[in-house]
C-alpha cells in the first residue's frame, strides 16, 4: 500500500478540534506536510499553547482517524508545536512585579472587594504603579466596580507567547473573570476550572511593571487561596473584618489561614470596615451599629498593625456602585481615609521586606 500526504491529511480533517470547533485542517493546526516513508507517518499539529487541555484528546483522535481511514498497520509519530511560547514556571512568574498583596476577610459581605479596589486607587494616587485582580471566580465584583464591565481583555504578542493585555482604569491595571463572562449568567464551574481559570489570569497576563499587585480574594478559606498560595510569593496579606463578632470570629480563621506553618506569608495589619456610621448631614456624629473597636482589640490580641478604620458611609456604597470608587476623591472624607490606608500599607510593606525574607511559594505535594 501506498501512502500520500493527501490521505493523512483526508483523515485528520475528521478531527474536530474543541477549541475552534473546527476539524485540524481547517483551524491551522497541521504544521507542515505530513512526512511518510514506507509505513511510517510523522504529524506535526499546532496547538495555542502547551497548557492547552484538549491537546491529549486531540492527538489521540488524531491518530485513530489515521488508523481507521488509512490503515490501522500504519505507524503514527505526532508531534508538537505551540504558537506560544511555554508559561514560566511559578517561581519565574511576574519577575517586574515588587509586592504581591493578597486582601483577605474569613466572611462575605465586610467590604473586601471595596477595600482591595479603593487600596489600589489610593496607592496609584501615591504614584505606585499597580495592579488588581479580582480572583472571586464566582462572584466577580471589580468591572462594576471601576465601570468596565463592558471591556473587553485583547491578546498581545510579548516574548514569543500570547498574552491577556489587562484593562486600565483610575490608574490601575485590572484583570476579572467578570471581563470574559456573561454578567448575568451564574459560573457553574468546578474547582478545577476555576484554579485553571485564574492561573491564565495571573500567568497569562502582560502586567508588566508593577510595585504593588492586588489580590481580591473570595471570603473564606478554598481552592482560590490554595492556587495563589502555590503560584504566588505573597508578599503579605491584610485582612478585612467589620467589628462584630461573627465577622472578627471568621477574620480568626482568615489570618490562621496565612500563618500555618505550611504557608507562612504575614499578616500586614488588619482592616475594620464600617467601623461606624456617620450620616452625610451629620459627619461629626459617630454610630457604631456593628459593635465598637472589635477589630482593633482583635489587632491587639494577635500584635498586627490596625491599618485603618473605615467608616460606613452612603458615598462608599453608591460610588462603587456607580463605578467611580470614593478613592478617587482624596479631598471627602472616605477618599483621605483610603488615602491614609494606602500610606500605612506602603509602610508596613517596606518594614516587613527590611526584617523578613521572601515568601515561599507553597508546594504542591
Amino acid at each position: 500500500m501506498t501512502i500520500y500526504p493527501k490521505l493523512i491529511m483526508d483523515a485528520l480533517a475528521t478531527v474536530v478540534y474543541a477549541g475552534t470547533k473546527k476539524n485540524l485542517v481547517e483551524s491551522g493546526m497541521v504544521a507542515d506536510t505530513p512526512s511518510i516513508n514506507g509505513m511510517k507517518v510523522t504529524v506535526v499539529l499546532l496547538f495555542p499553547r502547551d497548557t492547552d487541555p484538549f491537546m491529549k484528546s486531540t492527538i489521540k483522535a488524531a491518530e485513530a482517524a489515521i488508523h481507521y481511514h488509512v490503515s490501522k498497520d500504519v505507524e503514527v509519530t505526532i508531534k508538537t508545536e505551540f504558537k506560544s511560547a511555554p508559561r514560566p514556571e511559578n517561581a519565574k512568574l511576574l519577575p517586574q512585579v515588587k509586592n504581591i498583596i493578597a486582601v483577605s476577610s474569613g466572611k462575605g459581605g465586610v467590604g473586601k472587594s471595596t477595600v482591595s479596589a479603593n487600596l489600589a486607587i489610593a496607592l496609584a494616587r501615591l504614584g505606585y504603579k499597580v495592579g488588581l485582580l479580582d480572583t472571586d471566580i464566582f462572584g466577580p465584583s471589580i468591572p462594576k466596580m471601576f465601570n468596565v464591565e463592558d471591556a473587553r481583555p485583547y491578546a498581545v504578542k510579548k516574548d514569543g507567547r500570547d498574552l491577556i493585555a489587562p484593562v486600565e482604569a483610575y490608574g490601575v491595571k485590572l484583570l476579572s473573570i467578570g471581563f470574559f463572562v456573561n454578567p448575568d449568567t451564574a459560573t457553574l464551574w468546578r474547582g478545577g476550572m476555576a484554579t485553571s481559570a485564574l492561573k491564565q489570569l495571573i500567568a497569562d497576563a502582560d502586567w508588566g511593571e508593577l510595585d504593588y499587585f492586588i489580590l481580591d480574594t473570595p471570603p473564606g478559606t478554598s481552592d482560590i487561596h490554595l492556587t495563589l498560595l502555590q503560584t504566588l510569593s505573597i508578599t503579605g496579606a491584610v485582612i478585612v473584618s467589620t467589628p462584630q463578632q461573627v465577622a472578627l470570629a471568621d477574620a480568626r480563621k482568615g489570618v490562621d489561614m496565612y500563618k500555618n506553618e505550611k504557608v507562612n506569608v504575614p499578616i500586614l495589619g488588619l482592616i475594620e470596615n464600617m467601623a461606624w456610621f456617620t450620616p452625610k448631614e451629620l459627619p461629626e456624629n459617630r454610630y457604631y451599629i456593628f459593635g465598637k473597636e472589635g477589630c482593633k482589640k482583635l489587632a491587639e490580641e494577635l500584635n498586627v498593625p490596625l491599618l485603618a478604620q473605615i467608616p460606613l458611609v452612603q458615598g462608599i456604597c453608591e460610588s462603587g456602585d456607580n463605578g467611580k470608587p470614593a478613592a478617587t476623591d482624596s479631598d471627602s472624607m472616605t477618599g483621605l481615609a483610603f488615602i491614609n490606608l494606602a500610606q500605612s500599607v506602603v509602610t508596613v510593606v517596606n518594614r516587613r521586606n527590611k526584617e523578613q525574607p521572601a515568601t515561599k511559594i507553597v508546594e504542591v505535594k
